[in-house]
């Protein structure tokens, strides 16, 4: 059967790859029938018998406002009178002593309140005979109605097309302020965004049984939503004081026991992805046999790695270790051990750490398990930063998250299992375009873009506002 699905009007072109994430967790076969972005409604087509599963698709969908049995649609009122009734006929006698109401959806548009008793009205034929119920009915139907952009100023008579559903379920829009960052304890001026940090726990599939890695982790706005939703969630980050925090309550800890997760806290250490204690499976292309994922225990990565704005990017290590830094080498094998010692750090290539992080995703997570990554980008194509891939890797969805100047995109990959992998296309890999250099700015593309407003670089010249660091 056939469902509408009411999306929020935010986040564009999350929504559907979201939906589509769901369906693949819950084992269903959705089909998009139709969808565009300009639009909040989306026909999809379930198999029957499909209100149950219509319900466990959007029960935790954060885009989701309401699904709906798809009654009947059509660009004009005749139209969609003549789809209900070739339609849904035969779901009538079902809600015949139901008590009901009808309501109507206007996105772009708006009507006077004669107008919609008129058009509700206009649905007498349908055999209902139990009572009207305004405040807590058994059933509800709604009467969806997609205005052309500006049909209010423009004083258009109708909008361009029409539906007619009957409610099934709500989606998981009230979830976002239970988590809001607003009521937090422990936060720094990069969390996540909670409604955000939820999508993305979607669309990696987090939920019981699962083991969840942040390499990024800072405050933990990732694990905590994937760990709502079920998982067993691990994080790092370089910076073990954002791990630590300032006070007894203010710490990643502090957070999980705010929201009742503690038992789905897994370990968070202070470590960096180049220099990372966790093991990593040797990359077996093309080969078969054993359980395809020997050595590999995450079933999704999520982060938010840095963008290298506020600070240069960094990893563990000295740029000379032979030369004038081997002192800073010595002293590291002798207080390594020390609590206060704390290790030097040198630049990192901007798209080096991309791909890092696909390679690191490649060695560590099981057959078809999930990497999403926040990635940011130039609006101007001619300075965007192309999507990273990797032979390992598929690529299963782009969003994008637009700016003034700039955009972050959420991209998510799943793993391919070895067999499905080419050995001349992993060797083939060729990391001989990362950034060059020895400063921050030489070695992150997006930081010198975003220091220079965006303006197209010209040899020699360093644009007005670009800030150059060691």
């Amino acid at each position: 059967m056939d469902y509408l699905v009411r999306f929020s009007q935010t986040y564009e072109t999350f929504r559907l790859p979201e939906l589509q994430s769901l369906a693949t967790l819950e084992g269903i076969d959705m089909k998009v029938v139709s969808y565009k972005e300009d639009s909040p409604f989306c026909i999809i087509h379930l198999p029957n018998p499909s209100t149950e599963a219509a319900t466990r698709l959007v029960k935790r969908a954060i885009l989701v406002q309401t699904i709906s049995e798809l009654w009947g649609h059509g660009a004009t009122t005749p139209e969609l009178h003549a789809s209900v009734k070739s339609t849904s006929s035969h779901l009538w006698s079902k809600y015949r002593n139901s008590s009901f109401k009808f309501w109507l959806d206007s996105y772009q548009g708006c009507r006077s309140n004669s107008a919609r008793l008129s058009l509700i009205k206009e649905f007498a034929y349908l055999p209902f005979e139990g009572t009207v119920n305004l405040k807590d009915p058994e059933e509800e139907f709604a009467i969806c109605e997609d205005w052309a952009l500006n049909a209010v100023p423009d004083n258009l008579p109708d909008p361009k097309y029409y539906y007619l559903g009957r409610r099934v379920a709500k989606g998981a829009r009230d979830l976002p302020k239970k988590l809001d960052l607003k009521k937090r304890r422990y936060i720094s001026t990069t969390s996540m965004d909670s409604e955000l940090a939820l999508i993305s726990a979607n669309m990696v599939m987090a939920a019981p049984g699962k083991m969840i890695y942040d390499p990024f982790v800072g405050t933990g706005s990732f694990p905590i939503a994937c760990s709502w939703f079920g998982a067993l969630t691990f994080g790092s980050d370089i910076d073990g004081r954002s791990v630590r925090g300032d006070e007894k309550e203010r710490t990643v800890k502090g957070n999980f026991e705010q929201y009742g997760l503690v038992q789905r806290m897994g370990a968070f250490f202070t470590a960096d992805l180049t220099n990372s204690p966790i093991r990593r499976s040797e990359l077996r292309p093309g080969e078969t046999g054993g359980d395809g994922q020997k050595g590999r225990v995450f079933d999704a990565i999520l982060c938010d790695p840095p963008y290298g704005v506020r600070e240069g990017l960094v990893v563990l290590g000295v740029r000379d270790p032979e030369g004038k830094d081997s002192w800073k080498v010595r002293l590291g094998k002798e207080m390594h051990e020390d609590p206060a010692y704390i290790p030097p750090k040198k630049p990192y290539s901007f798209t080096a750490m991309l791909d890092d992080i696909l390679h690191f995703a490649a060695q560590t997570l099981v057959d078809h398990g999930r990497l999403s990554f926040w990635m940011p980008t130039a609006n101007d194509t001619d300075q965007a930063i192309a999507t990273p891939t990797h032979p390992y890797m598929e690529i299963v969805s782009v969003s994008t998250q637009t700016f003034s100047n700039w955009s972050r995109k959420l991209i998510t990959y799943q793993r391919r299992p070895d067999i499905e992998v080419d050995p001349e296309a992993l060797k083939a890999k060729d990391n001989s375009s990362h950034e060059t250099g020895r400063t921050a700015d030489d070695l992150n593309p997006f930081r010198r873009n975003y220091f220079s407003r965006f303006v197209p670089e010209t040899p020699g010249v360093t644009p007005k506002g670009i800030y150059r660091t060691t």
